[in-house]
Parts: C-alpha cells; sequence; structure tokens
C-alpha cells in the first residue's frame, strides 16, 4: 500500500509515540488535576510538561496559553467563537477551510458579524488586499498558512506585523503547516494559532492545540475542570478557563514524543518531503495528461486533475492499484472556485516522511498508466 494521504492524516508515527500511547493507556490511565493521589499527580505534571514543549516550539513563550482541544476544527470553532465581537466584521482568506467558513456563517447568521474574503492574485496575500478590506468595526484576521487543496503559502510574518501595527488580532490556521514549517509566535505577531497534532506534527487523531498569545477568548464550552468545583463560573485562568472534561492524557503525552522527534529531526523530515516533492512536481507540470495547479511544490501537497477525467474516476483506479489520495473538494469549496475545479473538486496527493523514492516512481507509472 502507497500512502499519499498525508495531508489529511500523516501516517508516520515515530516509535515513542507509539510507545508513549500504549504505556499511558496500560499504565497511567487517570484524571489528570481530578485528585491529589500519585497517578493523577503524575499525570498532571507530564500534562504540564507537554505545553512546556509545545509552548517552546511554537515560541509562546506562555506554557499555560497552550490549550488541548479535540482537534484543529475546535481549535478553530473556539478562537473564532470565543473573541467574537457583535456587529464586527472579520478577515479571511479565500484558502479558508470549512471549519472557519462554516463558523463565520453560524455568527453572521446569530451575531450579525460580516466578513470579508480576500481573493489574492497568484495565490499570495498581499498587504494592499488586507488593507482595502479593513472597515472601522474589523477585528480579526484569519489566513491559511498552507493551504490544505494547493499547498500555496502565505507570509505570515508580514501579516502579522501589519495586524499588530493596526490593532488587529491575527489568527493563523496552522493545520497542513505545524510540523512543516517553523512558526515563531512572538516574532509572528500571531495572537491565536490553530493546529492539528495527526498531521505535520507526527501525533495521534483526536488532539488539537489552540496557542494564545495576548488575547482573551472566553469560554464556549462549559463543565467540570478540577478546580473552583464550588463556583458555577469558568475559571478565569488558561487553560482551565477553556478546558473541561477529562483531559485524554494519552493523546497528549503521546503528542508530547511527536513534538520531541521534530526538536531533533525537523530538517531531516522535511527536507526528505522535499526530495520526494520536487520529482513528482517536475512529473506532473510536465506531463500532458495532467492539469496541475499546485506551484509550491515543497509543502508536499499536489492538486491536480487529468484532462477530461472525473477526479473519482482516477481516485478509484489509484484505489485498485493500492495507491491512497484523495479526491473531491477537500472541505474548501472557495478554494475550489479559486482554482476552477468546483463543483467536482481535484486530486490531491500528498507526500509524508512515511514515503519513499520507490512509492513515488510507483505513483507515477500508475498515473501514466492510466487511460480514459
Amino acid at each position: 500500500m502507497i500512502y499519499l494521504d498525508n495531508s489529511a492524516t500523516s501516517k508516520y508515527k515515530p516509535k515513542k509515540t507509539i510507545k508513549a500511547l500504549k504505556n499511558t493507556i496500560t499504565k497511567l490511565s487517570t484524571n489528570p488535576g481530578r485528585g491529589s493521589h500519585k497517578l493523577s499527580i503524575k499525570a498532571s505534571l507530564k500534562i504540564l510538561e507537554t505545553r512546556e514543549s509545545i509552548s517552546e516550539f511554537f515560541n509562546l513563550g506562555k506554557p499555560n496559553n497552550v490549550i488541548f482541544t479535540s482537534g484543529c476544527t475546535e481549535s478553530l470553532n473556539m478562537a473564532i467563537l470565543g473573541t467574537a465581537k457583535s456587529n464586527g466584521h472579520i478577515i479571511v482568506s479565500t484558502f479558508e477551510h470549512n471549519s472557519v467558513l462554516r463558523v463565520l456563517n453560524h455568527l453572521k447568521q446569530r451575531k450579525n458579524i460580516t466578513y470579508t474574503i480576500i481573493k489574492p492574485k497568484n495565490e499570495k496575500i498581499n498587504i494592499s488586499e488586507i488593507q482595502g478590506s479593513i472597515k472601522t468595526n474589523t477585528y480579526l484576521v484569519i489566513i491559511n498558512h498552507i493551504s490544505n487543496v494547493t499547498g500555496s503559502e502565505q507570509d505570515i510574518n508580514k501579516i502579522g506585523a501589519f495586524c499588530k501595527v493596526n490593532k488587529l488580532l491575527f489568527m493563523v490556521d496552522a493545520a497542513q503547516s505545524a510540523g512543516h514549517v517553523k512558526i515563531d509566535m512572538q516574532k509572528n505577531k500571531i495572537n491565536l494559532l490553530c493546529a492539528a497534532c495527526h498531521k505535520g506534527l507526527l501525533g495521534p487523531q483526536g488532539l488539537g492545540l489552540l496557542l494564545i498569545n495576548d488575547c482573551d477568548v472566553k469560554p464556549t464550552k462549559f463543565g467540570g475542570t478540577g478546580i473552583n468545583s464550588e463556583s458555577l463560573e469558568m475559571p478565569n485562568e488558561y487553560p482551565e478557563k477553556l478546558e473541561c472534561g477529562t483531559l485524554p492524557v494519552e493523546l497528549i503525552l503521546s503528542t508530547f514524543e511527536s513534538i520531541k522527534f521534530l526538536n531533533k529531526n525537523f530538517d531531516k523530515v522535511n527536507n526528505k518531503i522535499k526530495k520526494l516533492s520536487l520529482i513528482l512536481y517536475n512529473h506532473l507540470k510536465n506531463n500532458n495528461k495532467v492539469i496541475l495547479y499546485t506551484t509550491n511544490f515543497e509543502s508536499g501537497v499536489f492538486a491536480f486533475n487529468l484532462k477530461h477525467t472525473p477526479p473519482n474516476i482516477f481516485a478509484n483506479y489509484l484505489n485498485k492499484h493500492d495507491i491512497c489520495i484523495r479526491a473531491g473538494l477537500h472541505c474548501a469549496p472557495y478554494a475550489h472556485k479559486y482554482i476552477n475545479t468546483f463543483p467536482d473538486g481535484c486530486i490531491r496527493a500528498s507526500i509524508g516522511y512515511n514515503n519513499s523514492k520507490r512509492d513515488i516512481k510507483k505513483f507515477i507509472k500508475v498515473l501514466n498508466s492510466f487511460n480514459e
């Protein structure tokens, strides 16, 4: 089986990540922050250590502002809903995922919040396009760092500096970039960073991150936190302010091992992906059968179609040859309208650390063998 769907979930998981998942389930299955016994305290300390590691990895500088969620979707929901201003205005890009767009649509209907979708030229957002979209009630800019459809990358450093000067909150959807591109929340002036642990961070499914820098996020869910149990109000301090219920200890501690692995092997992992991506990019670019939409090959994300062939037909053909890719709209309708692949979508092949040169050559061979 050749797995080329790493944009959805990374196939490769470090050995220590897998080991930590098993060990935590069997030896540390307990509720952190919910008791004074040794196991609860041990779990709490390991979770704190994980927060510290993640905070350092993204240069947040505030471990308690690392919030654990069920995934990047919940992180985005929590960040957008928790900072919502009635009658406010938000600026987003055309590359946003439905995890952003559907929340904005909800706010538009319920809180009279409006939003502007920037449609940049050549897939790159210019500061002038953000400048021209600002209204008197604009308070937030949301940018998809690396598109899950085309792999295009936005300059979050320039955008962050602009937002800081103009006193706008800056939120980054790092679902596809975290683990592949070094993100510095202080340098990039990021207020809210949302990420999935199961993609470039090489962790397990079911865990996401919301990192908060110099802004207030109000709770959007409510429940027990292990502290202030006498009060019917959520605590005022992070992380308990936004985390309620039992934390997934096994997912958090296995992600801790993934972060440690990436700290040691960041360049090794991503240089391999870039080398394999260049091979595939050169072939797709020069293949007469192919309409290629990706220009940033370094992301490892390839959006393309075969001429006169619906994407699902080719996806089924690849599946028969034990090659895993994804076909369709990839939960980002405006991105597909931007590249003129709406409503059928496109083929997406995404390379990961699990892949080899042999995988890419096999994929190319099967692609070339396809007849309409």
